[in-house]
């Protein structure tokens, strides 16, 4: 491979004044991060941890094999939503190492609601399940729920991906033979019961774990019986009479030694080996990263300027580099993997939807995975483009993308609209991580675009009826547009309903990618088929 060129000038004015720029941004993000993943309310807080109780994330770290990463998901979800009163979802979903095994862990934190899930927690659960499914990941449930929160029932009970759906998955992961262990740290009440109930292994914290379908008010209004928490769902009760958990633990420690004990009996399997060489850092800085990315995402950007700071030594081995101009595309590697990069360099054209699907024909062949690196305003439009078949060269590069087999990886570096998103590997599409930088920006179209639109179909609607748009409406109707694109666009409302993985620092891309590819070897690639492609 040959190390990229760079034709930055970092010590320019232009450059560090961007750079200032990003890092403010970046400093906002940092700041509303570890605001969220504080948890719960003070009060909350204290009140658990006077129990003797360990926090989530607390008992992740004991967990986890020491000095190993976890990859935390989504820690931003339900964002901006429910007062800021459900941080981080009331639950921690992510990856670590136990025994050298990569598991994933989904924990519940019991300082927020009571550990009780919304819409936005079952999605988060539901989506940390299939991540485990479909990279065969061991899963560790670390219970401390209440359940359902009951004033959103109606958007947390009935339909197909919700509180039932974590039951289902699991009975699925149980017959690809998943292994599945649950720590029960509190309350595991009403459906909830069956996690621990549906697991390979339960482990109970006595006095402090409880484990019932109805818990003691609900069995006095059904059946006038009075009993207390412990006697009906207690670690003494379910490890000698019913059997529902198999291992009593003293305190929360003691749990997670049970726990990691249990993994030194588990198996892991790798099923797709890659071949890898030694870690190399890149040539060039990758903080460097921070005064190349688009704030404004209307700035073009060349996208190999950030491949070269992602990328093992900056080396890069790029495909049809004088074709299709628009869309770079090529073979690197990634903390010693090898990987296949397609990187927006502007708009789409025909010629860069046909050189990307060969592109991405050329890695399921050869059983690398891709890495998608998203700043796309869309395919081309116009008459000319229309006539020379754009969305058929379009809908080759989205057939190519949808069928492809090998683990998919997509970062949104800048915008991310209209079917680019879908070619790039957007959620639709099936990536296995989905992450974003705190300045992207996701939509149907860019908010000038929608404006543009809408105020003309405004001005059509009025001139029917014989009226006509005063400037000042049409000012004001445009900038109500922009606003509302601008918020909802965002990659803040995007992480808060899981649209993505999480938000991260750039300068991170290079070892979350690794940890992405590491994970995804943990089952075998399956067989790449495709269509018709029209010609």
């Amino acid at each position: 491979m040959f190390r990229i060129q760079s034709k930055l000038d970092t010590s320019s004015p232009e450059f560090r004044k961007q750079k200032e720029e990003y890092l403010k941004i970046l400093a906002i993000y940092k700041e509303r991060l570890a605001s969220t993943t504080r948890g719960g309310p003070e009060i909350a807080v204290k009140r658990h941890k006077d129990r003797g109780k360990l926090l989530a994330r607390e008992r992740i770290d004991l967990l986890v094999d020491k000095n190993t990463p976890f990859l935390e998901l989504s820690p931003m979800a339900a964002y901006n939503l429910y007062n800021n009163e459900f941080p981080s979802a009331g639950v921690v979903t992510g990856i670590g190492v136990i025994h050298a095994k990569e598991v994933m862990i989904i924990a519940n934190d019991a300082t927020v609601k009571g550990g009780s899930y919304t819409k936005e927690t079952i999605k988060k659960h539901v989506r940390a399940q299939e991540i485990a499914m479909e990279n065969r990941l061991p899963c560790v449930y670390l219970v401390d729920s209440g359940g359902v929160f009951l004033p959103e029932q109606s958007n947390v009970f009935p339909d197909k991906y919700h509180f039932g759906r974590f039951f289902f998955n699991q009975a699925r992961l149980s017959a690809e033979k998943i292994p599945q262990i649950a720590v029960v740290m509190g309350s595991c009440t009403a459906g909830g019961a069956y996690v621990p109930a549906m697991s390979d292994e339960t482990i109970i914290v006595r006095n402090q774990g409880t484990i019932f379908i109805g818990g003691p008010p609900l069995v006095k209004a059904a059946t006038g019986e009075t009993v207390t928490a412990e006697e009906l769902g207690g670690g003494e009760m379910h490890t000698m009479i019913s059997g529902v958990a198999d291992h009593l633990a003293e305190n929360d420690v003691h749990a997670i030694q049970i726990c990691r004990n249990i993994f030194e009996s588990i198996e892991r399997r790798e099923y797709q080996p890659l071949p890898t060489a030694p870690i190399e850092e890149p040539f060039y800085d990758t903080e460097e990263l921070y005064g190349i990315l688009p704030i404004d995402v209307r700035k073009p950007v060349d996208s190999r300027e950030l491949i070269a700071r992602m990328v093992d030594g900056s080396l890069f081995h790029e495909f049809k580099e004088r074709y299709g101009l628009t869309l770079v595309t090529g073979f690197a590697r990634i903390m010693g993997y090898e990987v296949g990069i397609l990187a927006n360099n502007g708009v789409l054209f025909s010629e860069s939807a046909l050189k990307g699907a060969h592109f991405i024909e050329l890695c399921t062949a050869r059983n690398i995975p891709i890495l998608f690196l998203q700043n796309i305003t869309g395919f081309i439009v116009g008459k000319q483009y229309e006539h020379g078949g754009i969305a058929r060269d379009g809908a080759k590069f989205v057939h190519a993308t949808a069928n492809a087999n090998v683990p998919k990886f997509t970062v949104i570096f800048g915008g991310s609209f209209g079917a680019g998103n879908y070619a790039m590997a957007g959620r639709a599409y099936e990536p296995r991580f989905l992450f974003m930088y705190p300045s992207s920006k996701i939509s149907v179209m860019g908010g000038e675009q929608a404006s543009q639109v809408l105020i003309q179909v405004k001005e059509e609607q009025l001139k029917a009826r014989g009226q006509e748009l005063s400037p000042e409406d049409r000012d004001k109707l445009q900038q109500t547009i922009l606003q509302k694109y601008e918020e909802e666009g965002s990659a803040y409302f995007s992480t808060a309903r899981l649209w993505d993985d999480g938000i991260i620092d750039p300068v991170d891309t290079r070892k979350i990618i690794g940890l992405s590819i590491a994970i995804s070897q943990n089952k075998a690639y399956k067989e790449t088929k495709y269509g018709v492609f029209r010609m």
